[in-house]
């Protein structure tokens, strides 16, 4: 099979289970005025109006996507998170406050993976689901396509890889098992290219349960999930812990990765702790790295719109320190934003939401894209 003949069938799977952005949420009346000024600032007025936008969308996909470095891609899907869910209007909300932003990005924006609310792996469901769901999602029982979120994204970014191996993902979730299925595409393309590289996961809590209540891919598991996947656990490094049930020696110990928690960021300041990363993965001859964001790990003060805010955590200008270190010594190749959950406050928060964590997501955000988009 050719190059071409390979790219054309994955655009052709592209129109089947992702949509325009912003279109991610399986809803008719809810922020459809937010959806609708998105697609007009991303798609043009005319095409909202007249009901072009996938038309517009879909000829962008053959056109625009071969040409960008880093692309922006959604994953609208909270099935996987905790008890306070939400995270599922993170991407539609951050999308519209990066292009308010008047940032220049250089990214485009692939769009969001279909999503069936109920749904999180295909690994979950019985031949007999997988039929009914394909019918709804793609009008036919037989087509041989994932129909779950996470299984969708996989697909998609393995064949991203595949097809644009120097290109780089910017990806927006949706909890933060949404993660596993982009880190591990990322990490399997990496080693095909023979790439070292690394994964720093800034969060506020460890996601290094084997599994929760039964369920081995949710947001409190993505992360030891993804260790089989790495060159080694020391290629882990995880920022600004603090919400956790046992301490840092015990994971340190059973995984045989780097914990950098929130107290010792704040004791020996973000720049120390920057140093002492870049100097552990280039002692491991790593060359790029893969940052997931998780915006908890943040102190609620800065991101209180999330499923599971926390006191005592890191300001915005330290992850912001320790990423530019990141930047100036490795090839930032993947990343996500994870964890904004834009119509929940919890009433101990004082501060403006959603506009105060969005704020906070955007400007991180604008960085890690232009980051990945310059090299």
């Amino acid at each position: 099979m050719s190059t071409s003949q390979s790219r054309n069938e994955f655009i052709s799977k592209l129109k089947h289970y992702l949509v325009p952005a912003g279109e991610g949420v399986f809803t008719v009346h809810t922020a459809s005025d937010k959806r609708e000024s998105l697609q007009k600032k991303m798609y043009g007025a005319d095409a909202v109006a007249q009901k072009r936008v996938r038309e517009v969308w879909e000829q962008s996909l053959t056109t625009t996507l071969p040409q960008s470095k880093c692309v922006i891609f959604g994953i609208a899907s909270d099935a996987g998170g905790g008890i306070q869910r939400g995270a599922n209007w993170g991407p539609l909300f951050l999308r519209e406050t990066l292009i308010n932003s008047k940032d220049e990005l250089n990214a485009y924006d692939v769009g969001d993976v279909r999503v069936i609310p109920h749904l999180l792996h295909d690994k979950y469901l019985n031949e007999e689901t997988i039929k009914k769901c394909r019918k709804a999602l793609y009008q036919s029982e037989n087509i041989n396509l994932p129909v779950s979120p996470l299984s969708i994204a996989y697909d998609f970014a393995t064949g991203f890889h595949e097809q644009f191996p120097s290109k780089t993902i910017f990806m927006i979730g949706g909890d933060h098992s949404v993660s596993y299925p982009m880190v591990r595409a990322y990490l399997e393309a990496k080693k095909a290219q023979g790439k070292k590289v690394a994964l720093v996961h800034f969060d506020a809590h460890t996601d290094l349960m084997e599994e929760r209540l039964g369920i081995d891919l949710c947001f409190g598991t993505w992360t030891s999930q993804v260790i089989p996947y790495l060159e080694s656990p020391k290629h882990l490094v995880q920022i600004g812990i603090r919400a956790s049930g046992k301490e840092r020696d015990h994971w340190e110990k059973k995984f045989g990765h780097t914990q950098i928690w929130a107290q010792e960021v704040f004791d020996r300041g973000a720049n120390a702790v920057a140093d002492q990363i870049v100097a552990e993965l280039k002692a491991l001859d790593v060359e790029e790295i893969y940052i997931s964001f998780d915006i908890d790990v943040l102190d609620q003060e800065y991101a209180g719109a999330t499923g599971t805010p926390e006191t005592g955590g890191l300001s915005p200008h330290e992850p912001m320190l320790i990423m530019q270190t990141l930047f100036e010594n490795f090839r930032i190749s993947g990343a996500d934003m994870v964890e904004i959950a834009p119509q929940v406050k919890s009433a101990a928060i004082k501060q403006i939401e959603p506009e105060t964590t969005l704020m906070v997501a955007s400007s991180l955000s604008t960085f890690l894209i232009q980051a990945m988009g310059s090299k």
